[in-house]
């Protein structure tokens, strides 16, 4: 290696992988190695936690997504209320009426 480099004349290695030949090579993590922090990341593993503390961690994640909810005032959950069982009402008499209209012709049509 160190004849090409001298052959070449401009005193650069070249460069040994893909992401180098870009110019994407990550910058080294501070008191990590030179593999781009990848140790260092195996290294701050957590210990193994139990099943309760497993459980324990999920209802506190629980309750702090339930904080950062905005939840509806008392007049918009009755309005939120109201359009909702006045949709629902329209959508059971449409269906009611398609019901009938259908029996009615398949009645027409077979004559029973």
């Amino acid at each position: 290696m160190t004849e090409e480099r001298e052959a070449s004349g401009d005193g650069r290695e070249r460069p040994s992988t893909a992401a180098d030949r870009r110019g994407r090579r990550s910058a080294p993590v501070p008191g990590g190695d030179s593999r781009g922090g990848r140790a260092a990341v195996r290294e701050g593993r957590p210990e193994r936690v139990s099943l309760f503390g497993k459980i324990a961690r999920f209802l506190r994640e629980v309750v702090a997504e339930l904080r950062k909810v905005i939840w509806p005032t008392r007049k918009q959950l009755v309005t939120y209320t109201i359009v909702v069982l006045v949709f629902v009402s329209f959508m059971i008499a449409l269906v009611w009426l398609l019901d009938l209209a259908f029996a009615q012709g398949v009645q027409y049509v077979f004559g029973t």
